[in-house]
């Protein structure tokens, strides 16, 4: 169970380091989005700006080409001036009225002339100023230009920087996902062993229970029978009264007050997460406090829920106290477990806290709705999270009422009889069900909230940080309720159930028989711990009366007993002789052993003694040789002629009495008895520890068969994904070259296109610019004729 919790942690936490990113994410692309559009206006304006740029160098040029026109006129106006002059001078003599002629002809192309020179004058001064302000125009983009492709630049690295610091995340959190799956999968693999065994237990279990049942059938039918016992004056005081000590009771009462205090942790964490972030929203908006500050109101609900440990810690360390107080040992009833007093009595009073915080909380949202950003849809919203705030806090109130309820039992007796008691447990899960439900209806409005805030031009990073934290808040505070009212109501029967009830009556277990309850058990442990010592032997009554029934009603098996007797007394015979017969044989070598021992060392003497005294040593030796030959002989005829034969249980053996037989058969019996026992109990003791060796090897055969079944399916799933996946991947790198490609080629159709409508265009403008030019030119010509 921890390491399952262990795991959705981990996701909560992996999902909103994913939230985060994924909003970072967004705000990212929208300012690479916002940047590329920058960059394609400016790129517009660019193009804009050339167009102008070109206009104007057409319209320079065509001033150039007037320019040029002009001074040939002044040219050919110049040498018509001199050639009038000329006239002039030769036909001084003619009169009076030829030279007044040429006199009004030379003012008017002097007055022709001034103006074409001040024309030229005016069209160079135009033409110099454009050329400055096509210079500066020019500067100007070019280094608006080189900031933007700074810009431009700095963007790309960004980009590039968190596109590879996603795509680091992306495949840390694939490989976590991967581990988590593996770790899963494991956990799967034991969890099915655990139900395999836990259904051979079960099984076990249903067998004891079957023969406890017999048992207790019997035990009560002879109690009913044999034992009268009722006290008709104190029917309270009755022994047989005293319900018996539940072990099983209190071992699962343990186990589900351990699961609660996890969910209990997991519910505490989650309202100090909740709590401690709205204290930061409060400080964020409507008004930053950082800036300005903020109101009375929110001043006094950032006090409050700054002040939230102190009524939601001691949830967690009262119902830990709860949890030490229920052991093995004790009674768990209502009536007897005093900490869920002061789990209520702190539950009531974080009750409070949300009531006295519910008007604060009210209000902040109207301020939130009265800001001037506020659309219809905040403003919405706001009002459904008003409504869902007081739902949460009237279920939280309820909760309170029916968990004072179900401790006023241990403070005062026959405060609340069983059919209640049941009654309380059901209306206490049904409420559990509403506090989970509101909460979710509160988180899933918050989510739109902030998915409706993030669309405001005003939002900051910090507001939209602190939204996902609470909305990862409200997750797991929706999780953590989700279990506890899953658990409560998968446990509601053993909740309403009497584990220690009286014989024969309804009432409730009170203090006084609880007592009593466990000075039986310390009896009972007692005499049973006395049991356990070692005592002399003796037959149970019980034992004693089916074996005189057996051996009194059947002789059947007593004649089996006796032919089992029999044989077995003709193993032990066969045995001994056995026995006897290879201890005599091991006896007899072992006499022969000493006996050739002291002949070598009879003859090595004689050796010695014959090569010291006579001349001839060799002679000498083979006397001695011979003599020793002889009494051999001498002696094996002795032996043959006094051989006697020895008959014991292990067998028959043909011996030759000596002074050391006798005295040895004792020793050689028992050592041939003792080692042949070692002998058998060693064989015996090899022989169990190979069938359990046997027995534990076939286990786990067929625990690895199915193992390796179960990884060759998730193998052949998890291949089939892969697959899947890899054409998932080619099919979308396909569509995304393709579509690339499309659109490349269309960019550069385009691109060419209004290329090729630019040189048109510009074409056709200098075509008009030298039509008008020369229009105008003509138009000139014509009136100067």
């Amino acid at each position: 169970m921890a390491n399952v919790t262990d795991l959705q942690t981990k996701y909560s936490k992996l999902a909103q380091e994913y939230s985060k990113l994924r909003a970072q994410n967004q705000v990212l692309k929208k300012a690479v989005v916002d940047e590329q559009a920058n960059s394609l206006s400016l790129k517009e304006q660019l193009k804009q700006r050339d167009q102008s740029l070109r206009k104007q160098e057409q319209e320079m040029d065509s001033l150039s080409f007037r320019n040029q026109q002009l001074a040939k006129r002044v040219e050919l106006l110049q040498e018509e001036l001199a050639v009038s002059e000329a006239k002039g001078k030769k036909g001084k003599s003619k009169g009076d009225s030829p030279s007044q002629h040429g006199l009004e002809t030379q003012s008017v192309f002097d007055e022709d002339l001034q103006k074409k020179i001040k024309e030229n004058e005016r069209l160079h001064i135009q033409f110099y100023e454009a050329d400055e302000q096509h210079r500066r125009q020019e500067a100007e983009l070019k280094s608006r230009l080189q900031e933007l492709e700074k810009d431009s630049e700095q963007h790309q690295a960004v980009v590039d920087g968190l596109t590879t610091k996603y795509m680091d995340t992306i495949e840390r959190l694939q490989s976590d996902k991967a581990r988590l799956e593996v770790k899963t999968q494991t956990l799967e693999r034991e969890a099915k062993e655990c139900r395999m065994r836990t259904e051979e237990c079960q099984q076990q279990l249903r067998r004891c229970q079957s023969e406890l049942n017999r048992q207790v059938k019997q035990s009560s039918s002879v109690i009913q029978e044999k034992v009268p016992f009722n006290d008709t004056k104190f029917s309270d005081y009755n022994s047989l009264n005293v319900p018996p000590h539940n072990r099983r009771h209190q071992l699962k009462a343990r186990d589900l007050a351990g699961q609660a205090l996890n969910f209990i942790q997991d519910l505490v964490a989650a309202l100090l997460n909740f709590h401690s972030y709205t204290e930061q929203r409060v400080h964020i908006y409507p008004l930053d406090s950082s800036i300005e500050p903020i109101s009375p109101l929110n001043q006094k609900f950032s006090q409050y829920l700054h002040e939230n440990a102190a009524s939601v810690r001691p949830l967690e360390d009262s119902f830990l106290q709860l949890h030490q107080s229920i052991t093995e040992d004790t009674v768990t009833v209502l009536e007897t477990v005093v900490k869920l007093k002061s789990f209520a009595d702190n539950f009531s009073s974080y009750t409070h806290f949300l009531q006295k915080i519910l008007p604060y909380q009210l209000k902040s949202l109207e301020e939130e709705c009265e800001a001037p950003l506020c659309t219809a849809a905040l403003t919405a919203k706001n009002q459904e999270l008003q409504s869902d705030t007081k739902k949460v806090t009237s279920v939280f109130e309820k909760l309170q009422n029916y968990i004072n309820i179900l401790a006023l039992p241990s403070v005062r007796q026959d405060a609340l009889p069983q059919s209640s008691t049941s009654a309380v447990f059901t209306q206490l899960a049904a409420c559990l069900h509403s506090l989970h439900d509101a909460i979710k209806e509160m988180s899933k409005h918050y989510n739109q909230k902030a998915s409706l805030e993030q669309e405001l031009p005003t939002v900051t990073q910090k507001l939209s940080t602190t939204s996902e934290c609470l909305l990862g808040s409200l997750g797991s505070l929706t999780s953590s309720t989700g279990k506890i009212a899953t658990f409560f109501s998968n446990n509601l029967d053993f909740f309403t159930s009497s584990a220690y009830s009286p014989r024969g009556s309804t009432v409730m277990l009170n203090p006084l028989q609880a007592e009593s309850m466990l000075a039986n058990k310390k009896k009972a442990a007692a005499y049973i711990s006395a049991i356990k010592k070692p005592r002399p032997q003796s037959v149970p009554y019980r034992e004693a009366l089916t074996n005189r029934r057996i051996l009194t009603s059947s002789t059947e098996s007593r004649e089996g007993l006796t032919q089992q007797v029999q044989q077995s007394q003709e193993k032990i015979a066969r045995l001994e002789q056995e026995k006897e017969h290879w201890l005599l044989e091991a006896q007899l070598g072992k006499v022969r052993l000493e006996k050739e021992n002291q002949r070598i060392a009879d003859l090595e003497s004689q050796l010695t003694a014959a090569l010291g005294g006579s001349p001839n040593p060799q002679a000498a030796a083979a006397s001695t040789l011979a003599q020793s030959h002889e009494e051999a002989e001498r002696e094996q005829k002795a032996a043959g002629k006094e051989t006697t034969l020895c008959t014991s249980l292990v067998g028959m053996l043909c011996t030759t009495p000596t002074v050391e037989h006798v005295a040895d058969e004792e020793s050689r019996e028992h050592l041939i008895k003792t080692h042949y026992m070692a002998r058998v109990g060693e064989l015996t003791t090899q022989l169990q520890i190979s069938d359990s060796k046997a027995v534990h090897f076939h286990s786990e055969c067929r625990a690895l068969a199915k193992r390796l079944a179960i990884a060759e399916k998730s193998r052949e799933t998890l291949s089939e994904e892969v697959k899947l996946a890899n054409q998932n991947i080619t099919r979308l790198q396909d569509e995304l070259a393709t579509t690339k490609r499309s659109y490349e080629d269309q960019l550069s159709m385009m691109s060419d296109h209004l290329c090729s409508m630019n040189e048109t265009l510009s074409k056709q403008r200098e075509e008009i610019d030298t039509l008008k030019l020369g229009s105008k030119g003509n138009a000139k010509k014509n009136k100067g004729r």
